[in-house]
Order: structure tokens, then sequence, then C-alpha cells
């Protein structure tokens, strides 16, 4: 059998075609000159920015509206919504599962090494070498009987071929990448898990930052509105001649300052609400509601102790870092397994011919195994071994330093929980006292026995203390959360692109 495989151009031959031939290779070089300019442009541009977020279709950082989509009412948002929200958008979870899927196609490179590789080739060459000549001839075995060897001629050689190649042992290296990639797939899982706990106490942190806000705002209304009213009060009494001016103006700069503690309060739940929208990965322009009343009540452990022992069995951190301490080990032997012998076996399978006219009853076959072992290489391998255990012993420190600093996360977060609570303790007594306070001096000042300026300071101490007091609440939720996210009870929450 046989097979034409040779381009025309290269067909040698004399009168015409030999003058045709050389205006061929000049149309060849053109286009192939043209075909690399266009090739050069492309390449060019391939690694623009904008070209690689449009050809993988994914929103690009600027401008703003290309970011984000577009803002929309979302309508009543509970707190569980938001937390669902943040973990299926927020870019964050999306490097952490990006982070998964690159573990995912390093196993998948570790189990190709299991699996025989498979090449196939081709090669033209030509010359006048006696060894070139030799093996060529011998190949296409059309060695021509009483051949100068000293001087064979000219000889050209096309070659067409097969190569199968497969490892028999290279000292435990195969199996070893693919356990150290399982490895660091379940580091990358555990990694996407401590992203979310992080993000899930970030959310609820904020969701209370924007209820807080929310109260402050009725705080500064309520404010405006009895300034308003006393100032008319005081208006009416001042055209009667019953009080001086300077009370009247006092009670306009306190409405002033009620109005400008409103205007503070207005936009601090405006950023409030746009980090809450960004947190759970939407425009900041996002409008929606909050559930006041759909509260998240993490089932915690009374006290630190109780919680340490919980958070060194739950926490992703601690158990990433002892995923870690495995993986360095298997390094360990990874350098190790370069002192022994590596073994492939080879097949390969070829036909050569002098002009390309390949035929089956001159094919050409070679098998076999080969053993390699590097019995000295300057050092190389003892330093790469060296350096392998000296990463175990980071990895040793890392996971004795995370352990430290799981407990001590849980410990600060306790203190905060308990300082919160009371916090929130006295401040709900202080309004209480504010509040009676404010009832006495307003019956007083109403009564002509105390002045303006004491009423204003009483009405002032009464509103202050029902902002620290609302604080405190929202902080005592804070607070619990942070306890959630030292323990990990966060971790296990997941989005819908998550699952």
């Amino acid at each position: 059998m046989t097979w034409l495989f040779k381009p025309f151009f290269l067909i040698r031959s004399g009168g015409a075609a030999s003058c045709v031939r050389p205006l061929l290779a000049a149309g060849l070089l053109a286009l192939l000159a043209v075909t690399a300019g266009c090739a050069r442009s492309q390449w060019e541009n391939r690694y623009d920015y904008d070209n690689i977020v449009s050809r993988i279709n994914i929103q690009t950082p600027a401008p703003a509206q290309q970011t984000l989509p577009a803002a929309k009412d979302l309508g009543k948002i509970t707190l569980a919504d938001a937390i669902k929200t943040a973990l299926e958008n927020n870019p964050d979870t999306d490097m952490a599962l990006a982070r998964i899927r690159q573990s995912e196609a390093m196993i998948d490179q570790a189990k190709a090494a299991y699996w025989p590789v498979l090449s196939l080739y081709g090669s033209y060459s030509q010359g006048d070498a006696p060894s070139g000549y030799l093996f060529s001839t011998i190949d296409q075995r059309l060695l021509p009987p009483n051949t100068n060897f000293n001087d064979p001629g000219w000889f050209e050689n096309y070659e067409i071929g097969a190569k199968v190649g497969v490892n028999l042992f290279n000292g435990g290296r195969d199996w070893l990448n693919r356990h150290m990639a399982e490895t660091g797939l379940a580091i990358s899982q555990l990694d996407s898990r401590a992203v979310n706990n992080g993000l899930a106490a970030s959310v609820i942190s904020a969701w209370y930052d924007c209820l807080a806000a929310g109260d402050f705002i009725a705080i500064a209304e309520e404010s405006v509105s009895t300034v308003e009213a006393e100032l008319r009060l005081m208006q009416v009494r001042y055209d009667a001649g019953g009080v001086l001016k300077s009370d009247v103006l006092s009670l306009d700069v306190r409405l002033a300052q009620a109005k400008e503690e409103l205007v503070r309060a207005q936009s601090n739940r405006s950023l409030a609400l746009a980090a809450l929208a960004n947190l759970m990965g939407l425009n900041p322009d996002a409008q929606f509601e909050l559930d006041a009343q759909a509260a998240m009540n993490p089932d915690l452990p009374p006290d630190y102790s109780a919680g340490s022992i919980l958070a060194l069995a739950k926490r992703p951190e601690l158990k990433q870092a002892r995923l870690a301490v495995i993986k360095s080990a298997m390094g360990v032997d990874m350098a190790k397994s370069h002192y022994l012998p590596t073994a492939d076996a080879q097949l390969k399978y070829y036909m050569d011919d002098p002009d390309a006219s390949f035929d089956s009853d001159r094919d050409n076959w070679t098998a076999g195994v080969i053993i390699n072992w590097n019995a000295f290489t300057g050092g190389r391998t003892s330093s790469a071994v060296r350096q392998a255990k000296n990463v175990q012993d980071e990895m040793l420190a890392a996971d004795r330093k995370a352990a430290q600093n799981v407990l001590l996360d849980v410990k600060t977060a306790y203190l905060n929980l308990d300082s919160a609570r009371a916090r929130n303790l006295v401040a709900a007594a202080a309004v209480e006292q504010a509040r009676e306070s404010l009832r006495l001096v307003k019956k007083q000042y109403e009564g002509g026995s105390v002045t303006v300026t004491r009423y204003l300071d009483a009405e002032l101490a009464f509103n202050s203390a029902r902002i620290r007091s609302s604080s405190a609440v929202f902080d005592s939720e804070k607070a619990a959360a942070s306890v959630g996210r030292a323990l990990g009870l966060w971790a296990s929450l997941e989005g819908e692109s998550n699952e």
C-alpha cells in the first residue's frame, strides 16, 4: 500500500516544472510572511485586558455600569436572604470557587501520568552526510549495493511515525502527585468555607449597622419634631413678651443641630446600605428594605472554654493548616523519590521514503525499556530534600500559629460579647434615667423654674442615651455574630453557586 504525502512544489522534475518551483516557493514565503504578520497583530491584542474579559464574558471593574448588574428594587429582604445573596454574588466566593476548580484540574493532570503518551510526527531531511545517508537509506530499505560510504552522495528522506511511551516506575512520584493534588483540593474547599465564614459575619455586621442607622434617623427625626414644637411655643411666648430673645435663639441653634444630626444619620444609613449591597455583590444603588424582625440567633456555647473546644473542631483554617502539614510530608517523599531510578517503556512505528510515497511493506518499528538513574547531581537532590523538610517545619509552625490565632480570636470575641451585653444593660438603664430627668426638667421648664438651656441639655442627654442604647443593642448582635465566626459556625453556609 502506498500513501502520496509529498507537496507538489517539492517534486523534482525537469523542464518548465523546474521554473515553476521557485515561483511557488516564493509565493509560499510571501503567504507565510502575511500570515505571520496577521498572527503577530492578533497576539499583540490577545492579552489586552478588555479583550480578555470580553472573551471569557465576565464583568469588568470599569466603567462602573459594566461592573455590576443594574440597580433594581429587591423589595424587603431578610438577613438570611442577604447572606445567601452575598454567598452567591460576592467576588470573594467566586475567587474561592476558582481555586477549587484549579485544584480539580491539578488532580486530572496528576491522573494523566498513569496513561501512556501517544505522539505522531513527520519530518523531512536532505544532505550528503555519510551517517545521515546510511541511516536514512537503511530505514528506507533502499540501500544501494556497493555504496561508497565515504562519499555516498546526496540523499533525501521523508519520515512519518507514531511513538507510544509509558512510565513504569519513577519512585512513586505519580502517586504522590495525585495525592498532593487531592490534598490541595481539600485545602481549597476549606478555604472556600473560611471565606463563607468571614463573609457571612461581615454581612451580619453590616445588616445591624443598617438597622442601627435606621434607629438613629428615627431618634434624630423625633428630636427635630420636638425642638420645632418647642420653638413654635417659644415664639408665641416671645411675641407676647413672656421670654427673652436669647431663649428663642437658643432653640433656633438647637434646631439647627438637630437637623444636622438628622442629615448625618441619613447619610450614615445610605453608606451602611451601600456597604451591605457591596457585600452582597450588588450595585451600591440597589434598593431594598430590611426585615428587622427576621434575625439569625446562633446557638453559642456559654463561655470561652466550651467555645474554644468547638472552634478547634470546626474552624476551616485549622483543618487547612493540618492538611498543609500532610501535603508537606508528601513533598519530602517527593524530593526523596529523585534518589531512585526511573523506568519507561517506548514503542515507535515509522516509515521512511525518499519521495514521500510511503509503502507499508517497508515500515519499521522499535520497542524497548529505558532505565535512567542519576548517580550524581551535584547535591541537587539532597538540597531539594532539605528544602522540603524546611517547608514541612514551616507548615508545622503554621499549624501551631493557626491554633493560637483561633484561640485568641475566640477569647477576643467572647470578651467583646460580654462587654457589649454589659453596655447594653447600662445603656438601657441610662435611657430610663434620662427619660425621667427630661420629664422633670420639662415640667420645671414649663413652670418657669428652669431656663430653656437646662431643658435643651436634658433633651440632648435623653437623645444621646437613646442613641447609645440602640448602638449597644446592635453591638450585642454584632458581637454574637463575631463569636459565631470565631467558632466557625458560618462556614457551613452556602449560596446556590457554591452548592
